[in-house]
């Protein structure tokens, strides 16, 4: 069975503006993430960090080297799967 929102948000939104709106707020919050694991965590507090070990190094120094990357990888997936989902509720999937 159809979804009437979604034809409702289709018809509302016939200049794109509703689907490149909810787009830039998914890449913002995926940049402020970012920013805050690898500069924040990795950089500016790694001090207030080291006192935490994990894998025999310190916290600040695992966020530094590893974490970020990991936490990078995974927003990539998340950012995969969120614009496949906003796809579909916009109507402009491939399928």
């Amino acid at each position: 069975m159809a979804d009437p929102n979604k034809n409702t948000a289709r018809r509302e939104d016939s200049d794109g503006s509703g689907y490149w709106t909810a787009n830039l707020r998914l890449i913002y919050i995926s940049l402020v993430i970012w920013a805050l694991v690898s500069f924040g965590f990795g950089i500016l507090l790694r001090p207030l960090l080291s006192s935490i070990k994990i894998g025999g190094t310190d916290l600040g120094f695992w966020f530094a080297q590893q974490g970020s990357i990991l936490v990078f990888l995974a927003l990539i997936f998340f950012y995969a799967w969120r614009m496949n989902k906003l796809d579909r509720d916009y109507g402009v999937d491939e399928e």
